[in-house]
């Protein structure tokens, strides 16, 4: 029986992806194994299991101290042949699209990468993904018998209604150490945030005219316990940080509620926030394409909205 083999570095964006495995084993009659490498790997074999895999291959080897891509890749390599997997579905993190093309190398298998859906069409995976800067959805499929895929987080919901046996396997992993050799280590440069994971964020775009004018987004983002987020403009314009860029240039979010203060709505700023359960849209332009998107919009000067809402808010 083959198998399908699920991995990401990220311990949230790997149940996701189990639960989608233990779907689409369940559907062609397959299998899903799942594999967790490097320090706490041990730890993350439950969960897995609890999220549908079968089997989950387990390895704490040294040789994944700082996460050299060439070794992770070698080691899903073994497992999947060791597994019988003819699938992989990795996470599209960063890390995860530097490992896709070197497992999908080493396997001989064709890869798609920052899939945002996964199904089987007449028997063959069919992957969406943005296309064109985000103006169209193109659908792809690997020509192969091994396939790779690196899926974007958040694109499927972490389901702990049909779990898997959870069988912990120890591979015997033969592996070499990195070709990369770490010169130097640094603290990155820039804000610690979380856009991913935020349950209510505040996104501001072009319509804010100075610099100075962000402190008002600033405002009602603490005035509702928010996450404070931007179109990748603002950034462009060092007015915010680049980690709090929402879209294909920044991060993909799924949060309760989401407040597009001045953001015009193209395909690059909302695809990062299709997931929302709720949009709230403010726009002078009663045309803007966030409209066509929000659940509620308000046609205004932002520069008025904001203050009222925050006299609503108290």
């Amino acid at each position: 029986m083959a198998d399908i083999l699920v991995y990401s570095d990220k311990p949230g964006v790997a149940l996701e992806l189990a639960s989608k495995g233990r779907e689409l084993a369940t559907a062609l009659d397959m299998r899903v194994s799942a594999a967790a490498l490097g320090e706490g790997a041990s730890e993350q074999a439950e969960g897995l299991g609890a999220h549908g895999a079968e089997r989950v291959y387990v390895s704490e080897s040294e040789a994944f101290v700082g996460y050299p891509a060439d070794v992770v890749a070698e080691a899903l390599a073994q497992i999947a042949r060791e597994s019988g997997a003819t699938r992989v579905i990795l996470g599209s993190t960063r890390r995860g699209k530097d490992v896709a093309p070197r497992l999908a190398q080493k396997l001989g298998a064709g890869c798609v990468t920052d899939v945002s859906d996964l199904v089987v069409e007449d028997g063959a995976w069919v992957a969406s993904r943005y296309a064109f800067g985000g103006a169209t959805v193109a659908k792809e499929i690997a020509a192969t018998e091994m396939q790779v895929f690196a899926v974007m987080p958040k694109t499927f919901e972490a389901d702990d209604s049909q779990p898997g046996a959870g069988e912990v396997v120890t591979p015997a992993l033969s592996l070499e150490p990195s070709a990369v050799r770490l010169v130097d280590r640094r603290p990155r440069e820039g804000e610690v945030v979380n856009l991913a994971e935020a349950e209510r964020i505040v996104g501001l775009g072009r319509g804010f005219q100075a610099r100075e004018d962000v402190a008002a987004g600033e405002k009602l983002a603490y005035a509702l316990e928010a996450e404070l987020a931007c179109t990748k403009g603002l950034a462009d314009f060092q007015w915010m940080a680049e980690e709090r860029v929402i879209g294909l240039s920044g991060a993909k979010t799924s949060p309760d509620v989401y407040i597009a203060l001045g953001i015009s709505g193209q395909i690059q700023h909302v695809v990062g926030v299709m997931g929302a359960k709720i949009i709230v849209a403010v726009n002078t332009d009663k045309d803007a394409p966030i409209f066509k998107l929000a659940d509620y919009g308000i046609v205004g000067d932002l520069y008025e909205v904001i203050p009222a809402l925050l006299e609503k808010i108290g």
